[in-house]
């Protein structure tokens, strides 16, 4: 069944934020249900998570159990990011939550939506390229999951900071944005069923119609003031959220 109203949110990265944040979090969950009838998770839920096959990392239980709650009153579905792609059949088998760690598509009312997290599209420097493709390879993912969780959790709140692309410099992020765009501009090109585009890991937010009924969507950073977004009712909307 085509969902009429999606609910947006990405770049939560939960973990790695002040604890309420995810207060906020949770609030939103609760009141998702009052928004829309569907919700998209586009990916960096977590500031990171890696499904283990019999661990689970216990600062994530909470929204573990709201989100599970959620999906068996609504579809929810959910991209992986460069932080949580590693969902391997958790998601789905555990909570019913629709996965896919690098794109999916939604059938909305009207149309279709595509959701991409982003990363690997806008990265200005070489190394981010690099560490995207190292840590998107089975290898890689393979290795880790040989180490001890609590081992493997704590390596990587370790060197998370040497590792990843952090950049807050504006005139970067700006730069990133727009090359983001270029790119679902071009996506959406190609792919005329898709109505709807959306991407995160700037932490931008953009919303436009590139095209009559056609739109990209970047709902900034759940992070960075609570941001998410609507689609539907051909309408694509920028929100803020106060619990």
């Amino acid at each position: 069944m085509a969902i009429e109203r999606l609910v947006i949110v990405a770049d939560a990265h939960l973990g790695g934020v002040p604890a309420g944040v995810e207060a906020a979090f949770l609030e939103f969950l609760d009141a998702v249900p009052s928004l829309g009838d569907g919700l998209l998770i586009n990916g960096d839920l977590f500031a990171f998570w890696f499904a283990y096959r019999r661990a689970i990392p216990r600062e994530g239980v909470a929204v573990l159990a709201r989100l599970a709650a959620l999906a068996r009153s609504m579809p929810v579905a959910m991209t992986g990011g460069n932080h949580d792609r590693w969902g391997d059949t958790f998601w789905e088998q555990e909570l019913g939550i629709r996965f896919s760690p690098d794109e999916l598509r939604i059938s909305l009312a009207g149309g279709a939506a595509l959701a991409v997290h982003g990363d690997g599209v806008a990265e200005a420097r070489w190394h981010g390229r690099l560490l995207h493709s190292v840590f998107r390879h089975p290898v890689t993912s393979g290795i880790y999951r040989l180490l001890h969780p609590d081992f493997g959790f704590w390596l990587v709140d370790r060197f998370a900071g040497r590792l990843a692309d952090s950049t807050r410099d504006p005139a970067v992020l700006d730069a990133a944005a727009a090359r983001q765009r270029a790119w679902a501009e071009a996506r959406l090109r190609a792919a005329p069923e898709v109505t709807l585009l959306v991407m995160g890991h700037t932490h931008r937010p953009a919303v436009a119609e590139v095209a009559p009924g056609r739109w990209y969507l970047n709902p900034g950073a759940w992070m960075d003031g609570l941001c998410y977004a609507t689609a539907g009712g051909g309408t694509v909307a920028l929100k803020r959220f106060r619990g």
